[in-house]
């Protein structure tokens, strides 16, 4: 039974209000802008040309069974976060839900989830920026423009620029959320009217006959696009790891979770509709940069440097909030005992988890420097996919066994939203490859390692117990 104990939800409540450490800067519009700043990045200036060459055309229909599959758990998420405004996000409300072994699978799942998006956006960072730097004809030495692989016939070896992205952002979150929600407000505007002017030019170089044939692959092709395209709307949920550093987070989480991801996906249909009309879809095979590429093709040339930079700098606050988001969750982890005393030390002049921040942005640029994007996605997608199923049961299972909770937001339809968030995720889970899946169940064996030689026995409920 102790791998079923459970933190009480009124003594977390209780310990979101006396609790001193993080500060409290955020806003309503700051947590829709961290949202879109960490949604819109990779997965619109990189992976939709990965998604059209398996879905064709039909990528449009990808972007909004993705959108589906996190519409419905982002309506999971803010009833949650509204109910426990605490740092922790999915692992947090497991705990209170689901018992300590499955919040702790949830928290290394989310651990495999923002440490490897954070590299694998550093890693499309560094494609766009190296187009950027070829534009003024400047280029890099091949062994320092890729991992091991990554770019057939080039001696590959390392990705410096994603390793230095990587650091630098590091070193920004280390010195304070303050600052890091400034840098991420005006980034986040910047990369907004870079989408919204490649919509309004982009849309005069529309060929429809690249919409023909509409699904080359089928459905088949399209869910398969789905799961991969999934990655392009991660960042939703790092907006409610910030709950104990925000000045009002009952009514501002949700807002920031459901206007994010509604302006983003929004913006994902419209862009992948453009993109497969102005270029048949076949030729975005190994592209890293499909959207500068459409307007090449579209004699654009000169947009197409605004766009480079735009995703440049748009990637930044992607990278910059998946590292934040890693971070907290760490932190409330080890909070409750489950890892080392480390990860929760608050720096006093910083306000920040400032070790954490620096060993945790070190692995992520080590990972970014030496494995391939493609690899990082995937990996990133199924880890995902898992919490967010998770967090979809335990809705509806806190509604049977703690109905008089005080709710400042409901999630509609239960327990029929939080059962379609868990068909969805299970069906995107399904597409993707089997070695996705082996390195999957790796993880969580190496995570029940842990959990039994560490993390159960220096659990705090333990050791009240």
């Amino acid at each position: 039974m102790s791998l079923m104990r459970k933190k009480s939800v009124q003594g977390m409540l209780e310990f979101a209000q006396t609790a001193k450490g993080l500060r409290k800067e955020l806003t309503a519009f700051d947590l829709t802008m961290l949202g879109i700043g960490a949604i819109i990045g990779t997965g619109i200036f990189v992976l939709t040309g990965t998604g059209a060459t398996v879905a064709g055309p039909g990528l449009v229909l990808s972007f909004v069974i993705g959108a589906l599959a996190c519409g419905f758990a982002a309506l999971c998420y803010a009833e949650f976060a509204a109910m426990l405004p605490i740092s922790g996000s999915t692992y947090t409300y497991a705990y209170a839900t689901l018992g300590e072994l499955v919040a702790w699978i949830i928290g290394w799942d989310l651990m495999l989830e923002y440490l490897l998006a954070s590299s694998a956006v550093s890693v499309g960072w560094s494609g766009y920026f190296q187009s950027l730097l070829g534009g003024f004809g400047i280029h890099l030495p091949d062994a320092l423009t890729a991992a091991a692989g990554a770019a057939p016939g080039k001696d590959t070896i390392f990705n410096l620029p994603a390793f230095a992205i990587a650091m630098l952002i590091t070193a920004l979150l280390a010195f304070g959320i303050k600052e890091s929600k400034r840098v991420n407000n005006i980034v986040v505007l910047i990369k907004v009217a870079v989408v919204l002017m490649f919509i309004a030019i982009g849309v005069w170089h529309v060929k429809p006959v690249n919409w023909s044939p509409a699904l080359p692959y089928g459905m088949n092709g399209v869910f398969h696009g789905a799961a991969i395209v999934f990655f392009s709307f991660l960042g939703f949920d790092a907006v409610t790891c910030a709950a104990e550093e925000v000045k009002d987070p009952a009514r501002d989480i949700p807002k920031g979770v459901i206007w994010s991801l509604a302006i983003c996906s929004l913006l994902y249909v419209i862009v992948s509709a453009i993109m497969t009309g102005i270029v048949p879809y076949a030729q975005f095979a190994g592209i890293d940069h499909p959207v500068s590429l459409a307007l090449q093709v579209a004699k654009l040339d000169w947009f197409a440097g605004f766009v480079d930079l735009g995703a440049i700098l748009g990637m930044l606050t992607v990278i910059l909030v998946m590292t934040y988001g890693q971070t907290r969750i760490l932190f409330a982890m080890s909070r409750d005992g489950l890892l080392p005393k480390i990860f929760s030390e608050v720096n006093p002049k910083y306000g920040t988890p400032y070790k954490a921040t620096w060993l945790i942005g070190t692995i992520i640029a080590l990972i970014a420097g030496f494995i391939p994007l493609h690899t990082l996605a995937e990996l990133v997608n199924i880890g995902t996919l898992a919490a967010f199923s998770l967090i979809a049961i335990a809705i509806i299972k806190l509604r049977k066994t703690e109905p008089n909770l005080p709710r400042k937001f409901l999630c509609p339809g239960v327990p029929y939203v939080p059962a379609l968030a868990v068909i969805f995720c299970v069906f995107l889970m399904a597409q993707l490859s089997m070695l996705t899946w082996l390195c999957f169940v790796v993880w969580l064996v190496i995570g029940l390692v842990v959990y039994f030689g560490y993390s159960r026995k220096n659990s705090h409920l333990h050791k009240q117990a």
